[in-house]
């Protein structure tokens, strides 16, 4: 279809699993109060992209197989606990449509973020971009206000920011970044950062923002980042994530560059909780099942993997590890005069590890995120786990059933 072709708002909604439903009234801007939530990609992403040369997409961007949060999970969610969800959301098709389709797809979030306030959980809306896409990716939209579609990034910015001011905006929130690709201590992101918020604040005088640092939104890109002229443009939360170490994380992921993450499994938290003989063995299983590497890539990266597994076992993280984290944000807040309750972990979970590789079932995913939920609430955090669903879910794609391990380890009331 065209991007010029005409589009009807009620079929693209039911098409995409959105019925329309009454917009909440405006209510007088002031900080939603966060304290634990849920991040919901890929309701706005896993987008069907064309490939190169062409930089646009299908009609409705969206794969239609992807898993999208119900009515009925999200009144679970608020049931178990949950008081707020972050929506990541991918800018690319709201870059590339325009006319009656831009519109579409404004009124598609706009639905979503209705349906998850009547639900009864408050909402914030994350652009977050794509940065396996070949095209609409961070080097094109802000890597700096020169950027070839930096502009067009702003202007969507201050279009989000209107269309949310129209809500409940005691209860909504707008990021305009997700994990910032500049180096930490960056003088081109503050830049980039300031003229985002700043379109948000002129499109919606009252509208929450979410601020955060350079490099990949971890602590020490916040640590780097002067909150002053962002404390100036209130209300506004600030954000990090945290995922470390990310050899327990993010063991198995194949989107890591560094081919060690590859083959990583049976990893333990803590570090104590198992044995460096136990993980290599997982290692060497899993390894053997690839049939992607070669035989040399395959000795190389087991060379990798067990020299850092090695470092990893020597350094025991713990519960303590991830307090000291914790306690160099609460150390920023303090320096800068920033309540806790207005700095908000955006992100942290863990991948299973492949159950093929495992003698035997264990709960250090569990003991994991339990620990990491706990010493954000103790420093006074809000925190939003990621994610609903895929790998790192709480809840599984087709059954929508909780798992009960980590519901309890977030501390929710686990459903019947």
């Amino acid at each position: 279809m065209s991007i010029h072709d005409a589009v009807n708002r009620r079929e693209v909604l039911a098409g995409l699993g959105l019925a329309a439903t009454p917009l909440p009234v405006l209510a007088a801007g002031r900080m939603p109060r966060l304290k634990r939530g849920i991040n919901l990609w890929p309701w706005f992403s896993l987008t069907k992209e064309y490939p190169g040369p062409r930089t646009d997409y299908a009609w409705p961007p969206f794969q239609d197989q992807r898993p999208v949060p119900r009515p009925g999970d999200l009144r679970r969610l608020a049931a178990a606990g949950f008081d707020f969800v972050r929506i990541p959301v991918d800018p690319g098709p709201y870059l590339a449509f325009s006319g009656a389709q831009r519109s579409a797809l404004m009124s598609m979030l706009t639905e979503a973020v209705a349906r998850c306030l009547d639900a009864g959980v408050s909402v914030i809306v994350n652009l977050q971009i794509n940065e396996a896409t070949h095209y609409w990716n961070s080097q094109r939209l802000i890597a700096s206000r020169q950027a070839q579609y930096f502009a067009g990034y702003e202007g969507l910015v201050a279009d989000v920011a209107s269309v949310l001011a129209r809500l409940a905006s005691d209860r909504v929130a707008l990021e305009p970044v997700n994990e910032p690709p500049q180096a930490c201590g960056s003088d081109q992101w503050p830049v980039v950062q300031m003229a985002l918020l700043n379109a948000a604040r002129l499109a919606a005088s009252d509208l929450p923002l979410v601020a955060t640092g350079a490099c990949g939104s971890m602590i020490p890109g916040l640590e780097g980042l002067d909150p002053a002229p962002i404390k100036a443009l209130a209300p506004v939360f600030f954000t990090f994530h945290y995922y470390e170490p990310y050899l327990f994380s993010h063991q198995g992921a194949p989107w890591m560059r560094e081919p060690v993450y590859r083959a990583l499994n049976n990893v333990p938290w803590p570090a104590s909780a198992g044995s460096l003989e136990a993980t290599l063995e997982s290692v060497r299983r899993r390894m053997a099942a690839d049939t992607v590497l070669s035989a040399e890539a395959k000795a190389s990266a087991y060379d990798e993997t067990e020299r850092v597994l090695i470092q990893y076992f020597d350094a025991k993280p713990d519960r303590p590890f991830v307090d000291q984290a914790m306690g160099r944000v609460a150390d920023y807040a303090s320096r800068h005069g920033i309540a806790r309750e207005h700095i908000i972990l955006g992100e942290f979970g863990a991948l299973r590890s492949d159950a093929r590789y495992v003698a035997a079932p264990n709960p250090d995913r569990a003991r994991y995120i339990r620990d990491v939920r706990m010493s954000a609430e103790a420093a006074g955090f809000p925190w939003a786990f990621w994610n609903l669903f895929d790998g790192m879910g709480l809840i599984d794609d087709t059954t929508r059933a909780f798992d009960r391990a980590i519901a309890e380890a977030l501390g929710l009331r686990v459903p019947d």
